[in-house]
């Protein structure tokens, strides 16, 4: 039976800007299935980085209904909703996010903290899971000891280390140049892989392809809701065909 992750049902956002209405999102009904790995795409004012908000929690909906497993989001307290944030969700953005006086194990732990996880179990859980995005011999270093790739590392494993429901991917490779980009979608793809649900938003068409669904937003609006019938495979990086 397939277990749906997310499910909105009429969400629509507007904004009051000054005597104006911004209509970010109208109407939008979505499904998301556990291990689905989904890239949403969109011109500028799309409205893709609000529904980006609205799936991670960091914004309400003015209308609509938000369901993430099987939870009614849309209605909740901001401090209901920032612990649904810390248990369901991780969190990759463009701009990495990290302490900057903090080295990556601390950074790593960080929301272990906020879940009331003992210092013992935080730091061996935060030491797996940088070892498991190949950061094991950096963990001790600071952001500015790190290069850009290494950084967005340590933000997969800090989105990682609360085993959370749903992985939200903010132009992950916005700031990496080309072969730093393949190696973190690499890495997005192995987590996929291993049975995690990942919604990435890009506005680059080769990251997604790396995507098993893409969806187009226009003017608040899905335009398109389809399978990527040319996933650009990570083991084999080639075009397939599912």
């Amino acid at each position: 039976m397939t277990t749906k992750i997310i499910r909105l049902e009429k969400i629509s956002r507007f904004y009051q800007v000054g005597s104006e209405v911004v209509k970010a999102l109208q109407e939008v009904d979505i499904s998301i299935n556990k291990n689905e790995f989904v890239a949403m795409m969109g011109p500028s004012g799309s409205g893709k980085s609000t529904l980006m908000n609205v799936l991670g929690c960091l914004d309400t909906p003015t209308s609509g209904h938000y369901f993430l497993n099987d939870m009614d989001v849309s209605k909740m307290s901001d401090n209901d909703l920032a612990e649904v944030r810390n248990k369901e969700i991780g969190f990759v953005f463009q701009t990495f996010n990290l302490l900057p006086r903090s080295t990556a194990l601390e950074n790593v732990m960080l929301p272990l903290i906020y879940a009331g996880v003992s210092k013992q179990e935080r730091i061996r859980r935060a030491e797996e899971t940088l070892a498991s995005v190949q950061l094991a011999d950096r963990m001790h270093h600071k952001p500015n000891e790190l290069s850009g790739g290494q950084r967005q590392r340590v933000a997969i494993a800090r989105a990682l280390v609360n085993k959370p429901s749903l992985i939200l991917a903010d132009e992950p490779t916005g700031n990496l140049d080309s072969k730093t980009s393949v190696e973190i979608i690499t890495l997005l793809e192995e987590i996929h892989q291993m049975g995690n649900t990942i919604v990435l938003v890009t506005h680059e068409e080769d990251i997604a392809e790396h995507a098993y669904r893409i969806i187009r937003l226009r003017d608040g609006i899905v335009e398109e809701d389809k399978l990527n019938e040319n996933i650009v495979s990570y083991n084999e990086l080639k075009t397939v065909n599912v």
